[in-house]
């Protein structure tokens, strides 16, 4: 029987045409572990077709599905002593819920902090005892709160204010709690607070205040050693992001001077003596060891392409979550052993990607090129632009853009002005011109892949997901043109009833971006939304969007489609119920297939 079974399994995997197998073939997360109890640790799999949260005993080799949702769970975190797994209790995606925690052994799930009504999370520490917690929480009416959370207690509120805010981290010995804040409005640009756990402050750092220069920080770990009042940070004081030891206690300031030309991250080895740094410079990354104490930097051996997480282990290892774009992802360590290997399907790989650098507007403009092995131009193009828009497209390996390359497409991702990875003066361009300097980055990109021989000026596809999708109706409608079609997934289509029906920090955001609120700078939105030139799109356009989507909702979707229909533009809408995307193996390949077959239909 079971010999019969797989091989009608190993018929139908032989059938499924290689896109497919991408999205199915079973992946993980690089699994966290507990700081006390190395050997348990907890990881997210697709292994039953929904995303969701898997305990792993590495003692034993046992593995446990934690959670079993319709719309699949990935917000979970393990507790220092690993007798806990949290694990944050939404509805259909909406981002809006409770904590709730379940032993790693199993057994029923509880209320995590109990007396604390519902919110979207803003950040969560458990501390080494067990029973202590600090908990984040936004709303739209109160802005962001932090409590401190004990067992057999009631929450007390340790931090509150209208702006955005979140829990950084909670010292190993459970007396410092490290807050990110945006008290003064920016909320591209975070200050420091550390806090007693009863409120009380101890120590504050703000680059943001007595410069020209908006600079930001960011919590990275306290130090893994009892008493030990040193927290890592990154700053953005040399122009990009890089790690300094600041000991709250004493306010001196270790300065880490790397000389690495892209941005730095970094985290603590357990043993509190050195730091595993992670280099992240045009669109690749790769990995190192700082010691504290004699200021050495040793590299750790990691294939060329993109890590997308790394941890130091107890023994002295690392382990990193690893791929490139023609390489499946992968859960590596420096050991040489494989550290999850799930069973199943395999995920073919795909073509390389390469390297393509453009004079635009603004600089120098990198964009990641794919094609179909050994085809030559003109090509139809697709334009799969990346969301964020801080966020940046890397030599990593995409189910998404691989498919567009197996039906016979060239990809083409542009880091434009906004992304990550390539300074902070780059990042924060796109400032009150929010779009239109994204776009202008895009034209120069399209301009040199039509020019070059690369694509077919006929056969253009403008398309993204969340904040790429943003830009693909805004992109339509400003350069209609342009583009052959669009296919704009979750997108913001209506600016200001984004605005006014998104989530909490979202609002920030925007805030920040475009200088004000809807009612304070109605110029600023109206440039910037699509729903302002809508009446100017020629190419046909296909959306997609989650019906329960607290970053892009759902009404501002359908009053752009409105508009669309009241012309008789030639447009496809596909609504599904979950929120900011889907965690459905299935859905996912449904969606997919929309959109290659809109494309199709439409580019001949």
């Amino acid at each position: 029987m079971t010999e019969s079974n797989g091989s009608a399994a190993a018929e139908r995997n032989n059938e499924m045409p290689d896109w497919e197998k991408r999205f199915r073939a079973p992946r993980v997360s690089l699994p966290d572990w507990a700081e006390d109890a190395p050997d348990r640790s907890l990881f997210v799999s697709n292994a039953t077709g929904t995303y969701e949260l898997y305990a792993w005993d590495r003692a034993t080799g046992e593995q446990r599905q934690v959670t079993d949702r319709p719309n699949g769970t990935t917000d979970g975190v393990l507790s220092p002593d690993g007798a806990w797994i949290w694990w944050f209790d939404d509805k259909d995606g909406d981002e809006f819920g409770v904590w709730r925690r379940q032993p790693f052994e199993g057994g029923p799930d509880e209320p995590a902090a109990p007396g604390l009504e519902a919110s979207y999370p803003a950040g969560l520490a458990l501390g080494r005892d067990g029973r202590t917690a600090v908990v984040g929480r936004s709303t739209d009416d109160e802005g962001t709160s932090l409590h401190l959370v004990r067992d057999g207690e009631e929450p007390v509120e340790i931090y509150r204010h209208r702006e955005s805010a979140g829990v950084g981290d909670l010292s190993h010995d459970g007396t410092l709690i490290a807050i990110e804040h945006t008290e003064h409005g920016d909320a591209m640009h975070s200050a420091l607070r550390v806090v007693r756990p009863d409120g009380t402050a101890v120590a504050e750092l703000d680059d943001t205040k007595g410069g020209s220069e908006e600079l930001g920080l960011e919590v990275l770990g306290f130090a893994p050693v009892v008493g030990d009042s040193r927290l890592l940070i990154g700053h953005q004081r040399r122009g990009r992001w890089e790690p300094l030891v600041w000991d709250v206690a004493t306010s001196e300031e270790t300065d880490l001077d790397l000389d690495l030309p892209g941005d730095v991250g970094a985290e603590w080895y357990p043993d509190g003596t050195g730091l595993l740094i992670v280099h992240s410079f045009e669109a690749r990354s790769e990995l190192f060891r700082y010691d504290l104490a004699s200021g050495t930097l040793e590299k750790v051996p990691t294939p060329p392409g993109s890590v997308s997480g790394a941890t130091a282990r107890p023994d002295g290892s690392v382990e990193y979550l690893w791929s490139s774009a023609a390489e499946p992802s992968a859960v590596r360590s420096t050991t040489g052993k494989v550290v999850l290997d799930p069973p199943g399907l395999k995920s073919p790989g795909s073509v390389p990607v390469e390297d393509v650098w453009v004079e635009g507007p603004g600089g120098r403009i990198h964009a990641l090129v794919q094609k179909p092995a050994g085809a030559s131009g003109p090509l139809p193009t697709v334009f799969d632009i990346h969301g964020g828009p801080t966020w940046h497209d890397s030599d990593a390996f995409a189910a998404g853009p691989a498919a567009w390359v197996d039906h016979g497409y060239a990809v083409v991702r542009v880091n434009y002005r906004g992304s990550t990875g390539y300074g902070r003066e780059w990042t924060d361009a796109l400032k009150h011109r929010v779009g239109l300097i994204e776009l202008e980055d895009i034209a120069a990109v399209r301009e040199w892949a039509v020019e070059s021989g690369l694509a077919d000026p006929a056969r253009l596809v403008l398309t993204g997901g969340s904040w790429g999708g943003y830009l693909t109706l805004l992109g339509l409608g400003t350069q209609p043109d342009a583009w052959t079609l669009g296919i704009a997934a979750v997108p913001v289509a209506d600016y200001v009833t984004a605005y006014h029906d998104e989530m909490e920090a979202l609002k920030a955001m925007d805030r920040t971006l475009l200088g004000g609120t809807p009612e304070e700078v109605p110029e600023r939105f109206e440039a910037s939304s699509p729903l302002t030139y809508v009446d100017q799109v020629k190419a046909p356009v296909y959306i997609s969007a989650g019906v329960n989507d607290p970053r892009c909702p759902i009404r501002q979707v359908d009053n752009y489609v409105k508009r669309l229909e009241s012309r008789g533009a030639v447009h496809e809408v596909y609504r599904y119920d979950a929120g900011h995307g889907s965690l459905v193996v299935d859905e996912r390949i449904k969606q997919v297939k929309l959109e290659l077959d809109f494309a199709a239909r439409y580019l001949g």
